[in-house]
This record gives C-alpha cells, sequence and structure tokens, in this order.
C-alpha cells in the first residue's frame, strides 16, 4: 500500500502541472452584419453562397434577418445578421476567404451595408 500512496501524488502532481500549462480557451467572435436590401432575388444567391462559406469555416448563424427592435441612437439597418465563430482566427478567415469574398461581390450588388468582427468576452480560467 506505501507503494501507491507515492505513486497517486505522482500522477496527481502530473496532472495538475499538465492543466496549469493548459492555455485558456480564445473567446468566441462574431461576424455582425447591417443590410439594406435592394434586389430580394440576388440577395438569395448571396444567401446561399454565404451559409455554404460560414459552414465550411466554423460559422453559425445567431440571428438571420429577424425582427429588430431600436432601443437607442440610430436604428439599425432593415436586416441584421449575427455569426458565431469559436475564435476571431476563424472569423477573420472566413471573412477574407475566397468563398465569402466571391458572396460578398453578389451581396454588394443586391444590398448595401456594413460588416465588422468582434471579439467575445473570454471565457473564465478553468
Amino acid at each position: 500500500m506505501r507503494l501507491l500512496t507515492p505513486l497517486c501524488f505522482g500522477l496527481a502532481l502530473a496532472a495538475a502541472t499538465a492543466h496549469s500549462q493548459t492555455p485558456p480557451p480564445s473567446p468566441k467572435a462574431y461576424v455582425v452584419a447591417e443590410i439594406t436590401v435592394t434586389d430580394p432575388e440576388a440577395y438569395k444567391t448571396y444567401v446561399a453562397k454565404a451559409s455554404i462559406a460560414a459552414a465550411k469555416y466554423g460559422g453559425t448563424y445567431l440571428a438571420r434577418g429577424g425582427q429588430t427592435v431600436p432601443a437607442e441612437g440610430a436604428p439599425p439597418a432593415a436586416r441584421v445578421v449575427i455569426m458565431e465563430f469559436p475564435s476571431l482566427a476563424a472569423a477573420r478567415t472566413f471573412q477574407f476567404s475566397p468563398e465569402e469574398q466571391e458572396a460578398l461581390a453578389l451581396r454588394r450588388r443586391a444590398a448595401t451595408g456594413r460588416q465588422f468582427i468582434v471579439e467575445g468576452v473570454a471565457p473564465p480560467a478553468p
């Protein structure tokens, strides 16, 4: 039984050391767009291509053109889209990917708006 005690202590120490060296998880990131659609039929083509690109790079739609309620300041554009990505790096990779750039060229012919990336709050350290 005495042999197990030092062994258990060593395993616990190794696990604690490995745990303390694990970097904290990256905060998620969000691509936010405010869009005014000027050509609804052409915009459908953009939506299809952008959806494929978002999925390829780990994006998930959190809001996609639902009802908006102005709360303070200038109201948002007619359509608001929010996509969540696992990290700022993933959101940037999506935003500047060939697939999204091709989709954005379609959107610019069918809508006006602005799009930006915002980094989320860092998760608490374990």
